[in-house]
């Protein structure tokens, strides 16, 4: 497995561009299955779930045209393969994706319960549910969702409540109801604008959908989609995530290709940590202060703060002034970071989804394991300040989630070098 070797110590300084968002793309491109027509996406990222889902895709059948720096073109005409096999499908979650766009277009999909970071318990209940709801059959066994729409009439439109906002389970009941027969209304619908730009580009392909980052999303069934052109959004976990490894360090950075209009929540809080701010419509700047000042958090569902950055937020409050109390939500095995943090010399106690931080005047590298993805980009920031050098094991998960990590953190003068 390949390592990640830092060495701590330097201010991060420069400027770098934000690549697609992965949990965006995903979605996008799960909806390529939703019409015989070619899709053409660009801003997406070259990521290790991106290569699975597009080698999944493939082997149903789907055609892909790689493009280089113009993009992806994506055609499912030949779709002949409704199945989503575990071995294709145990690293990475987001497969379930193909569930809904399979069951609409092709009338049945058999695809393997998921995989993915174990950062905690994320049931697949509410999408069964939203699916029977639009008349499907649907039965786990052996591991496997089969699914089948009934019938001649397919789906048919309802009116879906879920009984917990869900991400993947909001848009893959969104991508099965833009073929339904009528209108299905998703009650309790995640607001995340990934779930927006999912929306946008089903509507560029001729699907109605009104409501999209709203908790109440209604979608009017038509017959068939057309193909379309489609620009990925910027991953703004990735912006967060370099926005905290340049506060950790004292750096100033400037962040291309990406917007603050969707990281309010992480903004105001490196704002209370001390830091200058500027945004512009496509980039933002953050200058950090001598040193920062911890700040508590605690994440929510979309437009709170977000899981995926507590990570980060943890790392930096390991080195600010003073002392936070973080609260996760979300995941309830979300805190595996804090044990490896701690090896660095971090001053961390977790009693059940609470951890508390208090601020040391250094870390010291050594040698860490990554157990989930963000607690990778925790890992990276810590050893990025860490005095002396830090080895940072199985970053594969790192690869499933941030695109070129060492070449971009080298642009902004980090000592960082990939063993494998």
């Amino acid at each position: 497995m390949d390592k990640l070797l830092i060495h701590g110590g330097t201010p991060l300084s420069g400027e770098i561009a934000i690549s697609g968002a992965k949990n965006a793309a995903l979605p996008i491109l799960c909806a390529s299955l939703l019409s015989s027509d070619a899709l053409h996406l660009t801003n997406v990222p070259r990521l290790k779930d991106i290569s699975t889902m597009l080698r999944l895709l493939e082997q149903m059948g789907v055609r892909i045209v790689d493009e280089g720096s113009e993009g992806l073109e994506l055609n499912s005409q030949g779709l002949n393969n409704p199945l989503a096999p575990y071995d294709m499908v145990k690293t990475m979650r987001a497969a379930i994706l193909v569930l809904g766009p399979l069951l609409a277009r092709h009338g049945e999909a058999r695809v393997s319960l998921p995989g993915g970071c174990a950062i905690g318990a994320r049931p697949v209940e509410q999408h069964i549910k939203g699916l029977q709801a639009m008349g499907a059959e649907v039965h786990v066994e052996h591991g496997y969702i089969h699914a089948r729409a009934p019938g001649r009439r397919g789906l048919e439109g309802a009116r879906i409540v879920t009984d917990m906002v869900t991400v993947t389970g909001t848009e893959n009941l969104m991508m099965a109801a833009v073929l339904a027969r009528g209108e299905t209304i998703i009650e309790n619908a995640a607001r995340e604008p990934e779930v927006v730009d999912l929306a946008a580009c089903l509507v560029s392909m001729g699907a109605q959908i009104a409501g999209a980052g709203t908790d109440r999303i209604r979608i009017q069934g038509v017959e068939r989609l057309h193909g379309a052109t489609h620009a990925v959004m910027a991953d703004r976990i990735e912006t967060g995530t370099y926005l905290c490894a340049a506060a950790a360090t004292g750096g100033r950075v400037r962040l291309t290709n990406t917007s603050a209009a969707y990281l309010d929540a992480v903004v105001d809080k490196l704002f209370d940590a001390g830091c200058e701010i500027v945004t512009e419509r496509t980039a933002i700047t953050l200058q950090a202060p001598p040193r920062l000042k911890a700040v508590s958090i605690r994440t929510s569902p979309y437009p709170a703060f977000p899981t995926d950055m507590q990570a980060q937020f943890m790392a930096i409050n390991c080195v600010a002034e003073g002392s936070a109390v973080i609260r996760e939500t979300i995941f309830e095995n979300r805190f595996m970071h804090a044990v490896e943090l701690i090896r660095l010399g971090a001053d961390i106690r977790i009693d059940a989804s609470n951890a508390m931080v208090t601020g040391v005047d250094h870390l010291d590298g050594a040698t860490v394991m990554a157990t989930d993805l963000r607690a990778s980009a925790s890992l990276v920031i810590a050893g990025l300040v860490a005095q002396g050098e830090t080895v940072i094991d199985r970053i594969y998960h790192l690869d499933r989630g941030y695109e070129g990590i060492e070449e971009k953190l080298g642009q902004l003068g980090a000592r960082v070098r990939r063993v494998r």
